[in-house]
């Protein structure tokens, strides 16, 4: 077998391997919709941790959950701000109904705005609520929780410039007050004070949960994570909501963990796109717990402060931070740097290749800020990766021409050999040698390419930047497949393509689909079709397997992969050319049809009845 050939068959054959690997074991699969969960009782999760005794870091669930019809007729706080739209409702003091001014559920005129959070009145509730929890002999009822009424003590919409005050007297000698601020993108400040004018101390612990029920509605990808996220003391912990039914038993009923920070961290639910997240003020200590009821099916993100105790005639606070919104990586980049929250730009789902993912995504970040366009900003950022993997690449490429060049060489090796393998092997292996050739560099830089282009493809997957990015044309969505479709001639035709879930999507390639599996044909016809039969044929449908395997990926992949073998089709032909090699690439692509053409010849001959 041909040297050349069998590097390029062994390479190829590694690619298609990984991706069949990604394609078939790991498919595409919709998240598992649980039903409503039903009203929780006294035993739920859905409610506030109990602080049992002053050095008690244990949590349980306790009463308190209202009634849907209470939730939907209790009053409301308007939260306006260039981001958010939405209310604070009283009842309990929650936030439940949220949307996110600047994203739409998709593409279509008038679409609805995404929305975050909803309350128990609607359909699969997710909300937010703070509290405090009794300790100490207090009893339950003397603190606030997700059932009590507050009163609006001041400010009467939420924005950036104007917070609002909540107050609930619980008529026992403890006053609780709770001011509410947001800035102008996703962060909101829960400042919690209790006063004491009682006669006796209590001890209370400020605590913070989220709860959803559950889960996402729409198809997650096996590469995206969705579920729980959490950082304590560094250590960054990620539980898909499939996984948190492994948690530890919880009492009560339910699962659990529970993890201690000393120095800060945080702790929530991340969608691809989307994210609620508690957080203690930085450097502060904290008790973080998740847990998840299969019964109710609902899932829920604890934090618990230290349990403070507060004397008669004393006033305590504590303050809190409650991230809800996009995952845009320039906000989470000031919330971790100029906020002090540590690691938050990992609440970004980076992957196994987040070495490769992290530096991949600030190029192509900064890219996209210099021209405004990111499928230009992808076709730049493969240039430049090109760029530098070139010297390995053009070692590669001079290390396959000199093999070509001793071809004549290793046609003599193995008249002389024979039959004798060994000998032959013994032979080329000197023959490499003192040409200082290695048989298996052709295979170095596919494989270099691999874990690139799974970063890349977890960039363009998970990260908020590309949802909606157009590049020209018909491509308005860098992170969805190419829209158009060859079974109604890419939109001449007036039959809309079909269904992406559908089984015929499979065949209803685009048009840069189609143009992936011309370029990697085109790289083909560099070199001559190889002699052996079975070789030849695995080459001849390669390029198409290619391109229905990648049709269904995100455009802005197919985009990458065009740029990628573009530029390698002009890297080895001007490398072959400086080495005295003139690929005939018409040349090649005329004898791949002349050789076809043969071949049904013989086979038509061949079928003929023969004359006695």
């Amino acid at each position: 077998m041909d040297e050349n050939n069998r590097n390029l068959l062994i390479a190829t054959g590694l690619s298609m391997l990984v991706m069949l690997v990604w394609l078939l074991l790991f498919p595409p699969t919709p998240t598992e919709e649980l039903p409503l969960p039903e009203e929780a009782t006294a035993d739920s999760i859905d409610g506030a941790p109990v602080a049992t005794t002053p050095q008690s870091g244990e949590t349980a669930g306790t009463a308190g959950t209202p009634e849907p019809e209470a939730a939907a007729e209790a009053p409301r706080v308007v939260i306006e701000t260039p981001n958010l739209v939405g209310s604070l409702s009283l009842l309990g003091g929650r936030f439940d109904d949220l949307r996110l001014a600047a994203y739409r559920e998709s593409l279509e005129p008038g679409a609805d705005m995404v929305r975050l959070l909803n309350p128990r009145s609607e359909a699969y509730p997710y909300y937010a609520v703070y509290g405090w929890a009794p300790a100490g002999g207090l009893a339950a009822d003397a603190v606030p929780g997700p059932n009590t009424m507050w009163e609006l003590a001041g400010g009467e919409v939420l924005t950036p410039e104007t917070p609002v005050e909540l107050t609930w007297d619980n008529g026992q000698g403890l006053i609780f007050h709770r001011i509410v601020s947001v800035d102008d993108e996703f962060m909101f400040t829960v400042e919690q004070t209790v006063e004491n004018t009682s006669s006796s101390a209590v001890s209370l612990a400020p605590y913070g949960f989220v709860a959803r029920h559950g889960t996402p509605d729409h198809r997650v990808l096996w590469i995206q994570h969705e579920g729980l996220v959490r950082m304590t003391d560094g250590e960054l912990e990620e539980v898909k909501y499939s996984n948190m039914e492994d948690l530890d038993p919880a009492p009560g009923g339910g699962v659990m963990e529970t993890m201690t920070g000393s120095s800060g961290g945080w702790i929530g639910f991340s969608d691809t796109y989307w994210m609620t997240n508690l957080i203690p003020e930085p450097g502060s200590p904290f008790t973080s717990t998740a847990r998840y009821n299969e019964n109710t099916g609902i899932y829920q993100a604890e934090i618990l402060f230290p349990t403070l105790t507060v004397q008669p005639g004393e006033t305590q606070e504590a303050t809190g931070m409650f991230f809800a919104g996009a995952k845009e990586w320039e906000v989470l980049r000031s919330y971790q740097n100029d906020a002090g929250i540590e690691r938050f730009l990992d609440t970004i789902d980076w992957g196994w290749f987040f070495f490769l993912t992290k530096p991949i995504f600030w190029v192509l970040h900064h890219i996209h800020e210099l021209i405004g366009n990111m499928g230009w900003s992808i076709i730049i950022l493969t240039v430049i990766l090109k760029a530098l993997v070139f010297p390995l690449a053009y070692r590669s490429y001079v290390s396959m021409a000199r093999m070509r060049e001793l071809q004549p060489e290793m046609e003599k090796l193995k008249e002389k050999a024979g039959d004798d393998r060994e000998k032959l092997q013994k032979g080329m292996m000197e023959l490499y040698k003192s040409n200082k050739v290695n048989p298996a560099s052709g295979c170095v830089p596919i494989l270099f390419q691999i874990p690139i282009f799974f970063s890349l493809y977890k960039v363009i997957i998970n990260t908020i930047e590309l949802r909606h990015a157009p590049w020209i044309g018909w491509i308005r969505d860098l992170s969805a497949p190419d829209p158009s479709s060859i079974l109604n001639l890419f939109g001449l035709l007036p039959y809309a393509p079909p269904d992406p879930g559908s089984i015929i999507a499979i065949v209803s390639l685009g048009v840069l689909p189609i143009f992936l599996g011309v370029s990697m044909w085109l790289q083909q016809k560099l070199n001559p079709a190889p002699p052996d039969p079975t070789q030849r044929m695995i080459f001849a449908w390669m390029p198409w397997v290619f391109m229905f395997m990648l049709g269904s990926f995100a455009s802005g992949l197919v985009l990458y992969w065009i740029t990628n073998n573009t530029i390698t089709f002009i890297q080895q032909y001007t490398i072959m050319r400086l080495h005295g090699h003139k690929p005939d690439v018409f040349g090649n692509i005329a004898s791949t049809f002349r050789r076809k053409r043969a071949e049904e010849a013989v086979a038509n001959a061949d079928s003929k009845p023969k004359g006695k």
